[in-house]
Formats: structure tokens, C-alpha cells, sequence
């Protein structure tokens, strides 16, 4: 037994994080299956596996199984969605209506996840996901998760890892889990000691410089967001990992007058070349959205640098030539993505997993 006897589908493939992470340990990835429709053109294009626009939720057990290879054994991987967290997190559920809304609904693709394991019963599956679903309401969907696996005789582990510890040039923390039909699947151990991270520098060091809303003439999404003078007088007056407390006053929103505002310290900042950079968000490419500042350049980061901090290889295509795509979108999907480098920590954990049952 050995990865060529396996066939991968990736659920919430998204621009395909996860699975160049499979590609790149050998994996066959025969689909991505995603309902955001955007994505098929660099799922695609970087990936040489199909792309499927489908609503994981109305998915049904035989399509699944129709996207591997036949006479293949199975592997399911995926990251659903971890919206219903953030939002959770950061509106507190404003009432009891809010809150039985994200229970009742916004789990239902991580319940669809389950149910299609249920019917397909592949041998080995991933789901990677925010460290928040352990505890999120007692850790009710997560337990549910786990129990729905172990009574289809599925060994389940799982682990909270930060992708710096992988090499990946960012603070990211992310539950995996994997579930197998043989045996526990191992995590492997981390790559990088906290002495040797891969820093913002080593990461987007080599980039050519560029303006604030000028795109780079050889690379269309070298392109940072334009800034208002007002912004722009903001990032000139920031220091390498510092806060808007560096300012003049002058410069100061209302929010940052008062108390409630002084703990957001984060937001208008700068990365520092030698320090991992923060989480990449879907609001990477702003400068108000998080600590999204160039270390040296008086801008936000680009989307290529957002892309290159989720381990992106530098020559991943994003922007379909024929089709005009907003960089909003296109730093959506950055944000959404799992990191490529956790995308190969997953991969090499099965990757081992299959080896150990050749050799048993």
C-alpha cells in the first residue's frame, strides 16, 4: 500500500491550499468541491484536478464517490468554513435569536461533512478547522463530529498546531483532525524550532518595491490597496511592529479616544521583517483590518505578499487572464485558504500513516 493506491477528494477546496499541499507529497487529487465558484480557475490552474461548483450541503454520497478514481482506495480532506466562529466571536450573539441562528444554521456544513463520511466511509479522512470549535458551545458540534466518525469505527486524533512551527511565515493556529479506519494517523513532529521561524523577510524580502495602488508591471496582483492621504500619513507615522499609540494625536480616530478603543492595538500596524507575520484574514490587503502594514514600504502588504505568507509558491496562478476578478475577491480567497505549508503537514501525517500499514 503506498499514496498511488489512493485517490483524494478535497471538500471546501477553495483556491486549493490544502490540496497543493497533497500534490506536493505525491497525492492524486482527483476533485475540489467548493461552493464558491470563483476559485475553479487557480484550484485548476495549479492543481491539474478538477474543480466542481457544489453546494456541500444538498452533496450527495453517490456524487461523491463519482469524483475519485474507481478502484481506488479513498482519502476525504477538507476545512469547512470557520465563519460561524468569527462571527460568533466577535458579535457575542447579540440576542438568543443570533444565537440559536448560528447553531441551527451555521453548522450545517460541518454536519454535511459528517454525513457524507457517514455514507461514503472513506478510509482516511482530514478535517482542519479554528481551535475555537473544541470549546464552542461546550464543544457540542466538534463532540458530535468525533462521535459520528467513532461509531463508523474510525480511530480519531487530533491536534491544535501553529503553522510557524511548519515553516510557514505566520501565526496561525488551526485544529486537525484526522480519522482512520486502520490505526491512529500521527501528526507529524514540527519542522522549525522557535529560534529559526520563517520571517516576513525571508518570505516577501525579494519582492520588488511598489506603490499604494500601482500594480507591479510583471505580476497583476503585486498590487496593494490605495490609500487615502489621510491613511497614508497614518502608515508614515508607524514604526516596524508598532501601533497606532505611535501617532500624533492628530492622526487618531475617535475610537482610539476612548477606553474601549485602546486595547485595538493591532489595526493600522506594521509587520517586522525579522517576526512571523499575524494571521492572514480575508482582510489581509487592508491596512485598518490588522497589522497588515508593509515592515518598510509606506503601504498595506500586496496581494502576492498575502499570498506568499500562506506559503503560496511564487509562481501560483490566481487571476484567470481572460476574466476581470476585483482584488477583493481575490484576497478573500487568499484569506479563506489553508496555508500550502499545512496543507504538506497534513499530507506527510497520512503520507506516513500509509506507510507504517505497508510495513505492518
Amino acid at each position: 500500500m503506498n499514496v498511488n493506491d489512493f485517490s483524494v477528494v478535497d471538500l471546501f477546496c477553495g483556491i486549493g491550499g490544502l490540496t497543493h499541499g497533497f500534490i506536493k507529497e505525491k497525492f492524486k487529487v482527483d476533485a475540489g468541491i467548493d461552493f464558491d465558484e470563483t476559485c475553479k480557475y487557480a484550484f485548476e490552474k495549479n492543481n491539474k484536478s478538477k474543480f466542481f461548483h457544489e453546494d456541500i450541503t444538498t452533496l450527495t454520497s453517490e456524487e461523491l464517490v463519482s469524483k475519485y478514481t474507481e478502484g481506488k482506495r479513498k482519502i476525504l480532506v477538507g476545512c469547512a468554513p470557520c465563519q460561524p466562529f468569527s462571527i460568533y466571536n466577535q458579535k457575542g450573539g447579540k440576542n438568543t435569536k443570533d444565537k440559536l441562528k448560528l447553531k441551527n444554521e451555521k453548522w450545517k456544513l460541518l454536519y454535511s461533512f459528517a454525513n457524507l463520511i457517514d455514507e461514503v466511509e472513506p478510509e482516511i479522512i482530514s478535517m482542519e478547522n479554528v481551535p475555537l470549535l473544541l470549546t464552542f458551545d461546550k464543544g457540542k458540534v466538534f463532540k458530535d463530529f468525533v462521535k459520528r466518525l467513532k461509531d463508523k469505527n474510525y480511530f480519531v486524533t487530533y491536534h491544535i498546531v501553529n503553522a510557524q512551527d511548519y515553516g510557514v511565515p505566520q501565526r496561525r493556529k488551526r485544529l486537525i483532525l484526522f480519522g482512520s479506519k486502520h490505526g491512529e494517523v500521527k501528526l507529524i513532529e514540527k519542522t522549525i524550532k522557535k529560534d529559526n521561524y520563517v520571517t516576513v523577510k525571508d518570505a516577501i524580502g525579494h519582492l520588488p518595491p511598489v506603490e499604494d495602488g500601482i500594480a507591479h508591471p510583471k505580476d497583476s496582483i503585486h498590487v496593494a490597496r490605495k490609500l487615502t492621504p489621510l491613511n497614508k500619513k497614518r502608515i508614515q507615522a508607524s514604526k516596524q511592529g508598532g501601533t497606532w499609540q505611535d501617532w500624533d494625536e492628530s492622526l487618531w480616530l475617535e475610537c482610539h479616544k476612548k477606553d474601549s478603543g485602546k486595547n485595538f492595538k493591532s489595526v493600522y500596524g506594521r509587520m517586522k521583517w525579522d517576526d512571523v507575520a499575524p494571521t492572514m484574514t480575508t482582510y489581509c490587503i487592508g491596512l485598518s483590518n490588522g497589522r497588515f502594514g508593509h515592515p518598510e514600504q509606506d503601504r498595506a502588504i500586496t496581494l502576492r505578499e498575502a499570498a506568499l505568507i500562506q506559503s503560496f509558491p511564487n509562481n501560483y496562478k490566481f487571476v484567470d487572464p481572460k476574466k476581470e476578478v476585483s482584488n477583493n475577491v481575490i484576497a478573500r480567497q487568499i484569506g479563506n485558504a489553508v496555508p500550502v505549508g499545512l496543507g504538506v503537514v497534513v499530507a506527510k501525517s497520512i503520507k506516513n500513516h500509509i506507510k507504517e500499514l505497508e510495513s505492518n
